[in-house]
């Protein structure tokens, strides 16, 4: 799915920075969990990476690392929680969320799938592949994606959502292996987590504009909650 549907303007580019912000230390607590250390925890060196891509404040993302490593005296707890099921007109989506209280977040994802419908477990993932994916723009003039992609150790490559970007696919367990690969290929990574892709999404060409702007609203809602650290959806292009 593109970032089409995305918060545009200027006020709306703040707030989305603000929840990028709040969300991106939610991952990071979650990886200092297995050591504060970057460079002893591959998992949080990949989150510090991209934090600091997008300019996270320093202490807000230091605070973030000793609070998730037990160092402030704070005790936090997020469970990761996937809920699967369609947007309007049977598009698939995979609403990954990390949160501190499931009895708040799972009515709350109840009556944000009612304009769709909310599943059970599997009966959406079953159409996804799951798998590592990297953002990486050309730091080379004239770096080859595809040779990247073999040099590195991906499975495939396409066009990212941003122009200029290129998505890179691995094995969940190769993420920051091929991560750290990329850039002697002439890239520079972006972001790197797991995620899901979709095998069969909708064309968007089957969708009138009306049905269309239903999808589109349907996830921006989604995407809204506080809990939603990530979203996969079933839709091409």
């Amino acid at each position: 799915m593109g970032a089409q549907w995305k918060a545009k303007g200027k006020a709306q580019a703040a707030d989305a920075k603000g929840k990028l912000f709040g969300k991106l230390a939610k991952e990071i607590m979650v990886a200092a969990r297995g050591g504060a250390d970057p460079a002893a925890n591959s998992r949080l060196r990949l989150v510090v990476e991209q934090a600091r891509k997008v300019s996270m404040p320093k202490d807000t993302l230091e605070r973030a690392i000793k609070k998730g490593a037990g160092l402030s005296g704070e005790s936090v707890n997020f469970e990761r929680v996937i809920y699967e099921g369609f947007a309007p007109h049977r598009v698939p989506v995979m609403a990954e969320c990390l949160t501190d209280n499931v009895n708040r977040t799972a009515p709350e994802m109840r009556v944000l799938f009612r304009k769709g419908q909310l599943g059970t477990s599997g009966s959406v993932s079953w159409d996804f592949d799951h798998v590592g994916m990297i953002e990486a723009e050309v730091a080379t003039p004239g770096a080859d994606p595809e040779l990247a992609a073999i040099e590195a150790g991906a499975q495939d490559f396409e066009p990212g959502d941003d122009e200029g970007v290129t998505l890179f696919l691995t094995d969940p367990t190769d993420v920051d292996l091929v991560s750290r690969a990329l850039p002697a290929q002439g890239f520079t990574v972006l972001s790197a987590k797991l995620g899901y892709k979709a095998k069969n999404p909708v064309n968007p060409a089957d969708l009138s504009p009306e049905q269309q702007e239903e999808v589109e609203a349907f996830l921006a809602a989604i995407d809204a909650n506080d809990d939603v650290q990530d979203m996969f959806v079933g839709l091409a292009g």
